[in-house]
């Protein structure tokens, strides 16, 4: 059993090393074999082509792997992590979790994704606002300064085209800002809508309100940031205590015992873990939810 607790050890870092580091080895990959077979390896000279050839061997099948989840999703990674507690515990409960956990991790995924590009899409909101102002200062029209400051900053996405193409042809910017201003990221282009609309019926300064625009939509965002490096801690803390369990789990093969089969293979065990399990899942969300509200997503 000493074997397969080190084996399922393994195998979890060998996991968590492909969904950390999936970008980086990407990168090396580039870099290692863009030269060919002849390149050495960690320092290999050539007097040592058989080392060389095996560790670029190594190399390539790490990378191939690493691309291959990437193209997958990260979340599959769950089925190989409960394929071997799987084969330890004698049990196809794993296997049942795990493919549960795809959906949900999945889902997890996603919406850093879409969270990172609200994130994004607000910089550029900043971004677009202050480029604005410039070009108003230099002597621009106000739809030549937005067109030159949309393509000076990028970054809105489709909120971006649908400005761009109202400003280019005619159409009507302020409600073009409203509409685009309701994309995750892109709030602060109703309050760019809202300077547009003064500026033109009541003959304001464009470039002063989107000066006032810019401060207090970078102040908003640096708030945001600085909350969110705050409870970053926090955070981190969590997700100590929710990996415990499989703490206790290796100090149990460690001191011989066998709780893969107590937890799968007794009504006592089953119990425990689906209670836990709930446990746990109530307090991942919880703290999640607390998280979230906190910064405000």
């Amino acid at each position: 059993m000493s074997v397969a607790a080190y084996a399922a050890m393994v195998c979890a870092g060998a996991a968590a090393w492909l969904t950390v580091d999936r970008n980086a080895a990407a990168r090396r990959a580039t870099v290692l074999f863009v030269d060919g077979e002849g390149a050495d390896v960690d320092g290999v000279d050539g007097g040592r082509a058989g080392d060389g050839r095996r560790a670029a061997a190594w190399r390539r099948w790490r990378v191939g792997v690493v691309l291959w989840a990437r193209r997958l999703g990260g979340e599959w990674l769950c089925l190989p992590v409960a394929g071997v507690f799987a084969v330890l515990g004698d049990s196809v409960l794993p296997l049942i979790g795990g493919a549960v956990a795809v959906p949900l991790v999945r889902r997890r995924l996603r919406a850093r994704v879409r969270t990172r590009a609200a994130e994004r899409r607000a910089g550029g909101v900043v971004a677009l606002c202050g480029a604005a102002a410039g070009e108003l200062r230099s002597g621009a029209q106000p739809v030549q300064a937005l067109l030159a400051a949309a393509v000076a900053t990028g970054g809105l996405g489709d909120a971006e085209a649908r400005v761009v193409a109202a400003a280019r042809f005619g159409g009507e910017v302020p409600e073009a800002l409203r509409r685009a201003a309701c994309e995750p990221g892109c709030e602060g282009l109703a309050g760019l809508a809202a300077c547009w609309r003064v500026a033109v019926d009541g003959g304001a300064g464009l470039a002063a309100g989107l000066d006032r625009l810019e401060a207090a939509l970078r102040a908003e965002r640096e708030q945001r940031e600085g909350l969110r490096a705050q409870l970053a801690g926090a955070w981190s803390t969590v997700m100590v205590l929710a990996l415990l369990p499989v703490l206790g789990l290796a100090m149990g093969w460690a001191l011989g015992a066998d709780p893969l089969r107590v937890l799968l293979h007794t009504p006592a065990g089953l119990g425990c873990l689906v209670v836990g399990g709930l446990l746990e899942g109530a307090g991942l969300w919880w703290a999640g939810r607390i998280v979230r509200t906190g910064v405000g997503t």
